[in-house]
């Protein structure tokens, strides 16, 4: 290790791996078994779990890109397992939320950024320059394209998978596949759901509840009191009324030729 600065504070597991001119601040804390490489930045606040990859130039813990940061004290937690690639940006949470949170086993793509107070949950991809701003949400098994832009306060299903260079400015529902310019429903996310262990009963309810919700062209209240209504109770069906009905930024349309 070559000019690698490591504050006396900051508390470092067994079997570390610490690449050149790496710094890491006061407050730092990171689990056994990480890997960490040349000319990244860890700065205070920031939590990282066991078996972390962490490749060259990232920059973790930064303060966040917003306004109304005031330098309270808020915390960047990564989980275990997760595969960082190069020139990787993740801030700190704000007031609002006290904490940017990514979950286990996720693989975030070189210069990717991940903004203040966002939730990245677990088995994630998310693509080469995804740019996310503050407060974003994205649920497990979720596939984000590269060079997609996601608006803040967006929330993104598990279960998904968004095309590349694409705008999310609408909340994406879980199960499905996403495309075009405006972002419109595709179907279901099928290869990812079935590599998940869902069977083709699974896949079929959930194909007639989307094709109520986008197909049909129905009121959306409307379809999702129908779909209460006609399909037996199950977890996959009552997330995705769920999902719906407490969208605050509303949800993408259905596909429109």
């Amino acid at each position: 290790m070559k000019n690698t600065l490591v504050h006396q504070n900051a508390a470092l597991g067994g079997n570390i791996t610490l690449g050149n001119f790496t710094t890491i601040e006061d407050d730092v804390i990171i689990g056994d078994n990480t890997s960490i490489g040349n000319n990244v930045t860890i700065l205070s606040g920031t939590r990282i779990g066991e078996n972390c990859q962490i490749h060259s130039n990232t920059i973790l813990g930064g303060i966040p890109q917003d306004l109304k940061y005031r330098n309270e004290y808020t915390l960047l937690e990564i989980g275990d397992d997760n595969l960082i690639r190069e020139f990787v940006t993740i801030n700190k949470g704000t007031a609002s939320k006290r904490k940017t949170v990514i979950g286990n086993s996720n693989l975030i793509m070189s210069n990717a950024h991940i903004g203040h107070d966002c939730i990245i949950g677990n088995n994630c991809v998310i693509g080469f320059s995804v740019g996310m701003a503050g407060e974003v949400k994205v649920g497990d098994w979720s596939n984000i394209g590269g060079l997609t832009a996601v608006h803040q306060f967006s929330i993104i299903g598990e279960h998904t998978m968004i095309s590349g260079l694409s705008r999310v400015v609408k909340d994406v529902p879980p199960y499905i596949i996403a495309a075009h310019d405006p972002l419109q429903y595709l179907g279901l996310n099928l290869v990812g759901l079935k590599r998940r262990g869902f069977n083709s009963e699974k896949l079929e309810e959930l194909k007639a509840i989307y094709r109520i919700l986008f197909q049909e062209k129905r009121n959306t209240k409307f379809a999702l009191q129908l779909i209460e209504n006609e399909f037996e109770q199950t977890i996959e069906r009552d997330k995705v009324l769920d999902f719906i009905r407490h969208s605050k930024r509303g949800i993408i349309k259905g596909y429109r030729k």
